[in-house]
């Protein structure tokens, strides 16, 4: 199995902006999904980078029993982190996790036949465009929900005149050149809506935006340090007035004044 490629607090990241994907994604769409899904047998669902199992947290319970979740990540300490969490379901029936260390942007369509449901989170604006086509050919065929996709486009209460100029740089930064690889960032959600339309597949698309406010003023500045040094490092000019704002940004979010609206977008496919 694969070993751990990720830094080693991205769990602790992933634990901390759990509750807010749990409140941001779209439940509507999840309506609209539940009734397609089969009664008669276990349901079948494969989650697509699934980090430590927060979709399959927020899902399972949501959908009927039993169910049988594949969790499909390469990282092996994510996976190991997903196997050892509790998941339930709303009507007390099993849920059974199993893990896959598997690499998504290598994805088949052999590897998802037996799916009632395909699922992935935070994980579209990570893959290239020739990527997003071999997942969605894969998925096509089985309701696929994609949730928490990133935007570009983030509000600050109250706003600074160095908020447009940051988001540009941090936007330019996810849509870098890694290793060959083009990412989509912000692009995401158009290219994969775009990717399953060609293939005669339609897709409901939702809003599904962060809001984090007083009480979520660890995952704020957790996210705007991030946010601040993607930003830099894409355009290093910015690096001698983003001191103060840091500084000012941070210190409104420790006494609850700042507020932050992050845009994502959920997809249902199929």
């Amino acid at each position: 199995m694969t070993t751990s490629l990720l830094p080693p607090d991205f769990a602790d990241w992933l634990r901390l902006r759990e509750p807010a994907d749990a409140a941001a994604r779209s439940a509507d769409l999840v309506d609209a999904l539940r009734a397609r899904l089969p009664a008669d047998r276990p349901l079948v669902v494969h989650d697509l980078g699934s980090g430590t199992g927060s979709m399959a947290r927020w899902l399972a319970p949501r959908l009927p029993g039993p169910q049988r979740w594949e969790l499909h990540e390469r990282d092996a300490d994510l996976l190991a982190l997903a196997a050892a969490g509790e998941i339930g379901s709303a009507d007390g029936r099993p849920v059974t996790v199993l893990t896959r260390g598997s690499d998504i942007t290598r994805l088949a369509p052999a590897d998802l036949a037996d799916a009632d449901l395909v699922t992935a989170s935070a994980l579209l604006d990570m893959l290239t465009a020739e990527e997003v086509e071999r997942v969605v050919a894969a998925c096509v065929g089985h309701p696929t929900l994609f949730a928490i996709t990133v935007l570009g486009r983030v509000r600050f209460t109250p706003a600074d005149p160095l908020d447009a100029a940051l988001e540009a740089a941090f936007n330019a930064h996810q849509r870098r050149t890694v290793g060959g690889r083009a990412l989509l960032g912000p692009d995401a959600v158009d290219v994969t809506v775009a990717a399953f339309r060609r293939r005669g597949v339609p897709v409901r698309i939702r809003s599904s935006p962060w809001h984090l406010g007083p009480e979520q003023a660890a995952l704020t500045a957790e996210w705007l340090v991030g946010w601040l040094d993607a930003a830099v490092e894409e355009r290093p000019e910015l690096g001698g007035v983003v001191g103060a704002y840091r500084e000012r940004r941070l210190a409104e979010a420790a006494d609850g004044r700042l507020r932050v609206v992050l845009h994502h977008a959920d997809l249902l496919a199929g």
